[in-house]
């Protein structure tokens, strides 16, 4: 009466999707180390292997954007206050340029630096020493009693 159905019949659940290996190249949105062995989704406690912090946060997600509106671009998503922690939000969904690189302060300090005072390395070492020389003489000069 209902037929024959196939006994090989395997059933999926659509609440519990499949763990899949990822195609795509994903780097920690912190450190910037590769993650290789990254199984999508991403659970919720997933850490970096080498900086060890939190991965399903809002900073890691193509979503995050630091001058939108509570920095997310997903206009029903709840409110997140910190967003380098692991979160709740069902609309994450993996950066894989989640990751800037921090601007070298120290050669932007140099650069500035050179660019008021000029470059003291272009200059030859005898005239430096020579300057050197000259300022001590002043200063010996200048504290004799």
């Amino acid at each position: 009466m209902f037929g024959s159905f196939d006994v090989n019949f395997t059933y999926q659940s659509k609440l519990t999707p499949q763990t899949t290996q990822m195609s795509e190249t994903y780097t920690c949105w912190k450190c910037g180390g590769p993650l290789p062995d990254l199984l999508l989704p991403l659970p919720r406690h997933e850490e970096c292997p080498h900086c060890r912090v939190q991965l399903h946060v809002c900073r890691m997600c193509e979503y995050f954007d630091a001058v939108a509106p509570q920095q997310c671009r997903e206009p029903i998503a709840d409110l997140v206050s910190d967003k380098a922690r692991a979160n709740f939000c069902g609309y994450f969904k993996i950066n894989p340029h989640a990751f800037t690189a921090p601007p070298d302060q120290a050669d932007a300090s140099h650069r500035e630096l050179e660019g008021l005072f000029g470059d003291a390395s272009s200059g030859s070492s005898a005239e430096a020493d020579a300057n050197e020389d000259a300022v001590q003489d002043e200063l010996e000069q200048l504290f004799r009693k």
